[in-house]
C-alpha cells in the first residue's frame, strides 16, 4: 500500500502563488504517475510520470508547474497566477505501471479571493 500525506495550499488572493507537496511512503516501488485533482470531479490538474514527462489540464498550463524529487517519493505542485476558479480541494493521487490510481491524499484546501 502507498500512504500520501500532502501539505501546502491556504488562502491567496488572485494574482498570487501556492505550493502543493505530496510525501508518498510505502510501497513506492508501485507508483508509476503522480499527480494533482481538484473538486469533488476529481478533475485532472497536472500529472508527472517516473520519466518526468509531465501533462497539464489546459486551464492551468503556463500557471501551475509539477515536479518530483530525484527519489521519486515526493510531488509539488507550483500555482502561480492563481484565479478564483482555482479555488477547490485539491488532491494527490499515485498510479501504478496499470494506469490504476492506487492511493489519494487526505486532500488540501486552495481557496483564491477576488
Amino acid at each position: 500500500q502507498v500512504q500520501l500525506v500532502e501539505s501546502g495550499g491556504g488562502l491567496v488572493q488572485a494574482g498570487g502563488s501556492l505550493r502543493l507537496s505530496c510525501a508518498a511512503s510505502g510501497s513506492i516501488f508501485s507508483i508509476n504517475v503522480m499527480g494533482w485533482y481538484r473538486g469533488k470531479q476529481r478533475e485532472l490538474v497536472a500529472t508527472i510520470t517516473r520519466s518526468g514527462t509531465t501533462n497539464y489540464a489546459g486551464s492551468v498550463k503556463g500557471r501551475f508547474t509539477i515536479s518530483r524529487d530525484n527519489a521519486e517519493t515526493t510531488v509539488s505542485l507550483q500555482m502561480n497566477s492563481l484565479k478564483p476558479e482555482d479555488t477547490a480541494v485539491y488532491y494527490c493521487a499515485v498510479t501504478n505501471d496499470f494506469g490504476a490510481i492506487i492511493s489519494w491524499g487526505q486532500g488540501a484546501q486552495v481557496t483564491v479571493s477576488s
